[in-house]
């Protein structure tokens, strides 16, 4: 039992690697109610490789719709056009 005890205590006197990446961590309060999330900053890095292309897939469609929409506009508000 002290061996774990003192095995818990030098656990919590060394101090943790500064040159590791720190989680973001993000607690919630309420009245009955405390959750803490705690996300893998490696997290970042995974969803910008999955979630990346498809964004920039949807964000050239919006850029294109909004053009057309903009030179369809343009004609109709034209007057002798």
């Amino acid at each position: 039992m002290s061996q774990r005890k003192d095995s818990y205590r030098a656990a919590l006197q060394r101090g943790q690697d500064v040159s590791a990446p720190q989680p973001t961590v993000t607690t919630l309060h309420s009245r009955y109610l405390r959750v803490t999330v705690e996300v893998d900053p490696d997290l970042r890095g995974d969803l910008t490789r999955c979630v990346g292309r498809p964004v920039s897939s949807v964000l050239l469609a919006g850029t294109t719709v909004l053009r057309t929409l903009a030179v369809i506009a343009g004609r109709v508000s034209r007057p002798g056009g």
